[in-house]
Formats: C-alpha cells, sequence, structure tokens
C-alpha cells in the first residue's frame, strides 16, 4: 500500500466518500493525502472482495485487522515475496520462462503483492546477495562452455621414462554447474571432436550451443561479432543440432563461468593428482573420473543442493535427444578432377573417379574413415568406400567416358594377352615391365605403347628388341623404340647368324671343342 497510513477516523470517510461515487483523486483532496495513498487502500478494499456498507459497520479493531499499520503491510508482503526467490530462480532457467511472466503468476496468487518494479528490485537485491551477480542469467540446457586448462596433468611413458604433457578439457552447463573433465593428447581439430562426442555422451543430450573460448582447433579465423567455424566443428553442430558460438575477444564476461570451473578443477582434481604417477592415458581419466564424481557431488550450504542435483532435476529434461551414432570427423579439401576424370586423395595417395562431364572443374572433398563424397557447385556428383591402397584408383564405371572404360579394363593379364599375339619374348618383357613399377598404371602406358609398334615393326623385329632388352636391369617403352630405331634387333639376328655358320676348325679355344 502506497503513501502515508491515515487514522480509522479518516477511513470511514474514505468508505463514505467512495460509496458515493467520487474518484480518487477527489477523495485524496478532501482527506489531504495523497492519491498514491488513496489507491492503496482502494486496491485492499478489492482484494477483500467487500462493500463499502459492508466496511462501515466493522469497528475499530475489525479495521485495524484489514488495514494494519504499514510497516507490518510491507514485512508480511516482503516475507510473503521471498519464499518465492527460489522457486523464481529454478523457473528463469527454464526455456521461454520470463520474469514478467513470473511476476503475473505471483501477482495472480498475492492481489495485495508487489507491482512489478518492485517485485523485480527485490528479487534482484536477492540474486546479487546470492548469487555475487546477476549480470548472466544462464537458462537451462542453452549453453555449453568449452576449455583447455592452461596448465598441463602428466604421464610417464614406462619404457623409456619420458614425461608426456597431456592437455585438459573442461565443460560446464552453466545453469546447473555440472562439469565434465578429460585429459586427452593435443589440442587438434581430431582431438578435439573427440572429447566433444564424450561430454555430450556424459550429459546424455545436447544443448543448444556449445561456446568454445576462440579455440584455434573450433575457430578459423576469429572476429568480435561473426567468428569464422571451421567447417569440421560446423558440421559437427548440424550433426548434433546445436551451433557454435564463440566468445567475444576481449569479453571476459562471455567466459567468467568456465573460467571459474577451471579454477576449481585446480583446485579439486589437480592438486589431488599431482600426489600420483600415472603411466597411460586411460588411467589418468580413470583418476579424473573419480575426482569429477565427487566434486559434482559437492553440497552447496546456501542452496542444500549439489551440481549433479541441480543437473538432474533441472536441466537434463531440456537437453535434446542424443542421434543414433556419434559424430565421425568429416575432413573437407577443394580438388580439381583430373583429365582422366579422378580427384586424387594425396592423405591415401589414392585416386576416386568423377563423372567424366566434370572433368576440369574445382570440387569440394568430404570424406570421413569409411567414405569418400565429391561435390561440385554444392551438387554431389560420386560417392566410394574409402580405399587406403596407395597409388591405386577406384571406379566407378558409369563415371567414364566410352575411351576411358576401355583404359578402366587395364590390368597384367590384358597386357599379357596382347603381348602374346607377339611372341613369348614380348610377353616375358611386358610382363617385368609392369611388375617392376610400383605404380602399375604407369606400366600399363607404356606396355601399351609396346604393343602399337606392331603399326610400325614386324613382329618378328619387336620379338627380337625385346629379347635384347630383357637383359637390361631396367624395362621400358624407350629402350624398346631405341633398339628398334637403331636396328640394333637386326645387329643381333646377325650375330646369331655368324656365330651359327662359323666352320669347326682346331683352332678353336675354350672349355669344349667341336668333335
Amino acid at each position: 500500500m502506497a503513501g502515508k497510513r491515515i487514522d480509522i477516523m479518516d477511513l470511514r470517510q474514505l468508505f463514505r466518500l467512495k460509496k458515493e461515487n467520487l474518484s480518487n483523486r477527489k477523495v485524496a483532496e478532501v482527506l489531504n493525502v495523497s492519491r498514491n495513498t488513496v489507491n492503496g487502500y482502494i486496491h485492499l478494499i478489492k482484494a477483500f472482495n467487500l462493500k463499502y456498507d459492508e466496511l462501515l459497520k466493522l469497528d475499530e479493531s475489525e479495521l485495524l485487522g484489514l488495514f494494519p499499520d504499514k510497516s507490518e503491510i510491507q514485512k508480511h508482503r516482503f516475507n510473503q515475496l521471498s519464499e518465492y526467490f527460489s522457486y523464481l530462480e529454478g523457473e528463469l532457467k527454464k526455456p521461454g520462462c520470463t520474469l514478467e511472466a513470473l511476476w503475473r503468476e505471483y501477482f495472480e496468487k498475492h492481489p495485495d503483492g508487489y507491482r512489478y518494479s518492485q517485485f523485480t528490485y527485490h528479487f534482484a537485491n536477492w540474486r546479487q546477495k546470492i548469487k555475487g551477480s546477476g549480470k548472466l542469467n544462464h537458462k537451462l540446457a542453452n549453453q555449453l562452455f568449452i576449455d583447455f586448462t592452461g596448465k598441463k596433468l602428466l604421464i610417464v611413458e614406462k619404457s623409456s621414462g619420458e614425461i608426456i604433457e597431456m592437455n585438459v578439457f573442461v565443460a560446464i552447463l552453466p545453469a546447473s554447474g555440472y562439469t565434465y573433465v578429460q585429459a586427452i593428447r593435443t589440442q587438434s581439430k581430431e582431438d578435439l571432436i573427440a572429447v566433444l562426442n564424450d561430454t555430450l555422451s556424459y550429459y546424455g543430450g545436447v544443448p543448444k550451443a556449445i561456446v568454445p573460448d576462440n579455440l584455434k582447433a573450433a575457430v578459423a579465423k576469429s572476429n568480435k561479432y561473426a567468428p569464422i567455424i571451421n567447417k569440421t566443428l560446423k558440421d559437427f553442430g548440424l550433426h548434433y543440432g546445436c551451433v557454435i558460438d564463440p566468445t567475444r575477444p576481449y569479453a571476459p564476461q562471455d567466459k567468467a563461468m568456465v573460467e571459474g570451473a577451471v579454477k576449481l578443477v585446480y583446485q579439486r582434481i589437480f592438486y589431488p593428482l599431482s600426489k600420483h604417477t600415472f603411466f597411460s592415458l586411460p588411467e589418468l581419466n580413470n583418476a579424473i573420473k573419480a575426482l569429477l564424481e565427487t566434486y559434482n557431488n559437492y553440497r552447496f550450504s546456501q542452496t542444500n543442493s549439489t551440481r549433479l542435483q541441480e543437473f538432474l532435476s533441472l536441466e537434463k529434461q531440456y537437453l535434446q535427444s542424443l542421434p543414433d551414432q556419434i559424430y565421425l570427423i568429416r575432413h573437407f579439401k577443394k580438388l580439381k578432377v583430373q583429365k582422366m576424370g579422378y580427384i586424387y586423395l594425396s592423405d591415401d595417395k589414392h585416386y576416386y573417379s568423377v563423372p567424366y562431364r566434370y572433368i576440369g572443374k574445382q570440387s569440394e572433398v568430404i570424406y570421413t574413415s569409411s567414405s569418400i563424397e565429391v561435390y561440385v557447385e554444392k551438387q554431389r556428383v560420386a560417392t566410394h568406400k574409402r580405399d587406403y591402397t596407395l597409388g591405386k584408383y577406384t571406379t566407378n564405371s558409369d563415371h567414364l567416358s566410352s575411351s576411358h572404360k576401355a583404359y578402366s579394363q587395364w590390368d597384367l593379364g590384358f597386357f599379357q594377352a596382347k603381348a602374346r599375339h607377339i611372341g613369348d619374348n614380348t610377353l616375358e618383357y611386358i610382363t617385368e615391365l609392369i611388375l617392376q613399377r610400383q605404380y602399375p598404371e604407369i606400366g600399363y602406358k607404356q606396355a601399351l605403347g609396346i604393343t602399337f609398334l606392331v603399326k610400325e615393326y614386324p613382329t618378328s623385329r619387336i620379338e627380337n628388341a625385346c629379347k635384347r632388352a630383357l637383359n637390361h636391369p631396367t624395362h621400358s617403352y624407350h629402350t624398346i623404340l631405341r633398339i628398334l630405331k637403331n636396328g640394333l634387333d637386326k645387329q643381333e639376328e646377325f650375330e646369331n647368324d655368324n656365330q651359327a655358320s662359323i666352320p669347326k676348325h682346331n683352332n678353336i679355344r675354350g672349355a669344349e671343342t667341336y668333335k
């Protein structure tokens, strides 16, 4: 009730004047009090649902019971509201809840309670005292803050005694304070994705946003207003149905919650672990897991609750469901489709076919540990199972033009069949030529060249050239061509003829003589 309190005589006068339908302003002028004072009494009268005739019949003690001293009214109203503070704090964390909606709920139950401005004023004061700062109001399941600790934990390599530093990842749901900690080897993109998979599995659900602190493995390019997220992490967010929303550079308030968690992790986890020696990463993480359970079950004296209880009772139900499968990291590369209709994945030194009409086009290749997808102008044009065989070709025959389809049939047997038509020496030479190459495709092309020499030279000359070249340490198309061009195959034939025509005589020396 606003304004000063009036005595019983003036109160009865107020009833009479209102009974005569005078306005609150006019009543205030007659009683020489503020209009807010009159408004306050009228508000109480309406709340009691009493008629002015009934009020005029009440004695002084009954009226004092209905309209107590201002200090008593204020005390009663504040005590009534203060009982709501913890409830309001919990409800505000729920998605879609607003302070105005909570005030309407409160005022409907307590029509004599505080108006909205006083309601918010008292609640803000309470939050300031209890929480330390009311600046950030964290919604349930809205954000997951992630970061790496500045300090590192250690493991000792048993075989060598080498001390290896392990990075420590920390995640926190700020509304409940529920925290996850895990040691990993590096802060690389691959390790970050792996630990994020483990984190969401630990929470059993997905928040609306994951908030990294501008980690190199997450942010391709920092910007105060629109940081560029790397494609792999953006793809991770799409898989889980959440967004990646890095904190703003030079905005400490954005990451205060996770930095506070890191300090506590130093106290509750790092310090106890410093007294032990660990010889493997799994061993270290098992120790972290045990301490983390104690950390999340720590009971706060002010709220008589734990992080785990807050998470289970308030926050977990608002997390989005996990997908059926965890995210498999996908890599992204821009590659040109080569003249033969393949893209070359340098990671595996392997070729994958693309429809021949895209030859010369720039493509984006997205690949996981098990599959390859090729996109041209944002359209997927090819998919393959990933093959780790070095120097090989993975081919979909539908991708090839008619001339390329013939090329796709090349193998050792194909060229052996062609060489067999020329002769045994050519067959032996081409077989060795193909098998001596690390990448058989290079041998295929040279073998094809040798078989095409029949268009220029008789098969007998090619046979002699191959016979002569079999003694060379390496085999090639150019060796055969050089022998033919220089006529060396004929020279060998001439030498053989001469040797066969030498007459027998007694001057022959050697291990054996003609008889």
